[in-house]
């Protein structure tokens, strides 16, 4: 075919025929800018952690900045309602927690839906609640805590990081399965929770490893049970709630990136494939553990099934623990 004439090639757009030239220019390999990652809590939280223990090396990955930015409120809620309403591109991801799948049952009013207004990238990291009593108080095991609980029916408390965190649903979950009577006194932090257990206002704490183990390394606590599947590496003789014969209260809390439901998938293939590889790196691996989180980099459809199973789990034990909040 002869190259055409601008005359030609004029007249024929004109006239509103199609012209036979070049191949369009492809489009500019994704992500061709920073990619905005938002935290829907304030700085210095659990999923705020996570993301900066990431951040550069994912940044690396992908080729392009990856800014954090904090949307707190309402539990997390408005920051994922801001997040699900962004243009589904893959140029801005949400870092979502167990409260992301807790929060519709918790609320009266949140600002998503967790299974229809986002897609799984990848789960980046687990940990799980632990269960601590003081030695004074004879109680060296989950059996015996449960022994000692139902000689004092109602007469033991426990303290928590807040109404409807994971350690909160967790020890209701641990009730459920064992029958035991403790009553729940939140505190404004895991810190001030193992403080209250430390200075005898409580009698158990369910919190977290990090804030638990200074306390059992030094003896003023003694760990009975982590709630996840695997033992803590950090903490090797304290059993699994599976090991310690409750394992229906298997309950762990974790962080992962989403994005806006209709992301392309080969967008999504590509954040989660840089996401996994970053995750699998032995020394974010020790980062991540040192900050009291256990990667592991669990794809899109892992990821998508224990969002699913988890949303009415969490329902079931809101309802039957009679669990609320203030809040929107």
């Amino acid at each position: 075919m002869p190259p055409l004439s601008r005359r030609t090639f004029l007249a024929a757009a004109a006239a509103g025929t199609a012209v036979a030239t070049l191949p369009p220019h492809p489009a500019a390999a994704f992500p061709d800018r920073p990619v905005t990652v938002v935290v829907p809590f304030a700085p210095g939280g659990a999923n705020d952690v996570v993301v900066r223990a990431i951040q550069q090396p994912l940044a690396e990955a992908l080729g392009q900045p990856i800014v954090v930015e904090n949307r707190g409120g309402a539990g997390g809620s408005l920051g994922t309602g801001y997040a699900a309403r962004q243009k589904p591109d893959g140029y801005t991801m949400l870092v979502a927690a167990t409260g992301y799948a807790v929060n519709p049952s918790l609320y009266e009013k949140v600002h998503y839906d967790p299974i229809k207004d986002f897609d799984p990238v990848a789960e980046v990291t687990t940990f799980p609640v632990i269960y601590a009593v003081r030695p004074d108080i004879g109680v060296r095991s989950i059996k015996e805590l449960i022994a000692y609980a139902k000689k004092r029916a109602g007469g033991l408390n426990y303290s928590t990081p807040g109404a409807g965190t994971l350690p909160h649903l967790a020890a209701e979950l641990l009730k459920l399965n064992t029958g035991i009577e403790m009553v729940h006194i939140p505190y404004a932090s895991a810190a001030q929770a193992a403080q209250a257990l430390l200075g005898k206002t409580v009698d158990v704490a369910s919190v977290s490893i990090s804030v638990a183990k200074p306390q059992i390394d030094a003896g003023h606590f003694i760990g009975l049970a982590v709630s996840g599947g695997e033992r803590w590496p950090e903490l090797p003789d304290v059993p699994t709630i599976v090991e310690a014969g409750v394992p229906a209260a298997l309950a762990d809390t974790w962080q992962g990136l989403m994005v806006p439901a209709g992301t392309p998938k080969d967008i999504i293939d590509r954040l989660a494939k840089a996401t996994i590889e970053v995750v699998r790196r032995p020394d974010v691996r020790e980062r991540l553990l040192k900050a009291g989180f256990q990667a592991t980099g669990r794809g899109p459809d892992d990821f998508r099934k224990r969002i699913i199973e988890e949303v009415p789990k969490w329902k079931s034990v809101i309802e039957k623990a009679r669990i609320t909040v203030q809040g929107q």
